[in-house]
């Protein structure tokens, strides 16, 4: 019989989609790259999904960002999401949590409940604690790498963490999580060296924030805005969601 999902049976079959059916899983952070990724989910087959962030949408998100538009300046990233998933498919059960997950608000989650965890928070202790949370859950686990500065979406690669070079985020996460005794984290990542970012103050969100009001991290405090374009940050997401569906299912490319 007929349904949304019936052209990704032909390629997945039955069993598959019925894996993907039952599954629930958890976004964490749904800007430029987990938008895209919780999009391509619900548009996979997954049954349950998760979306965590307590984002806004600011003026300077419409260039890359799945959500931005100008309509919606100022609503909750999650709220929009939460009815444009169900636009896609009615019968997904989506929880929408208004929240920035960061170490000390971990204890507010039961990650034993998700099948899979998408990491697309943009901080390193954020990132740490959910690939912390995962482990001790025995939940898998798909980190988001640097997407900020780049140019060149042919540059992403999946692999260990371990295994990763270039991207100084990774750099980074290999060297805590050495330290915590992590041993394997799956990774989506780019091998592109980033582009520095131009020094125009005119242009700049730490001089000229226009945030809309009820934003909680404000670009007036970041050490450095990241610049990014609109055809990066998606494909990073769309790799995350790819890999989660193929994990899931079961299905491997040939």
């Amino acid at each position: 019989m007929l349904n949304q999902f019936s052209r990704m049976e032909l390629l997945f079959g039955k069993e598959a989609m019925e894996k993907l059916a039952a599954a629930r899983v958890a976004v964490f952070g749904v800007g430029g790259v987990g938008s895209y990724a919780a999009e391509a989910l619900a548009r996979g087959g997954i049954g349950a999904i998760d979306i965590i962030d307590d984002d806004v949408v600011c003026l300077t998100n419409i260039n890359r960002q799945l959500l931005a538009l100008h309509s919606t300046i100022g609503k909750p990233k999650v709220e929009i999401l939460k009815q444009r998933l169900l636009d896609i498919n009615p019968k997904l059960k989506v929880t929408a949590h208004k929240c920035f997950f960061l170490p000390e608000t971990a204890d507010q989650f039961d990650f034993s409940q998700y099948d899979y965890i998408i990491d697309a928070v943009d901080t390193v202790a954020a990132k740490l604690a959910l690939v912390e949370c995962a482990d001790k859950a025995g939940v898998p686990i798909i980190s988001c790498m640097g997407a900020g500065n780049k140019l060149d979406p042919t540059k992403f690669e999946v692999d260990d963490i371990y295994k990763t070079s270039v991207c100084p985020l990774a750099k980074v996460m290999r060297y805590e999580l050495r330290r915590r005794g992590i041993k394997k984290l799956k990774v989506v990542y780019s091998k592109e060296k980033a582009l520095e970012p131009l020094e125009d103050m005119s242009s700049s969100c730490k001089t000229n924030c226009v945030c809309p009001p009820g934003t909680k991290r404000k670009c007036t405090i970041r050490r450095q805005v990241p610049g990014s374009v609109s055809f990066v940050p998606p494909v990073a997401g769309f790799i995350l969601a790819g890999e989660v569906i193929k994990d899931i299912s079961g299905v491997k490319e040939k």
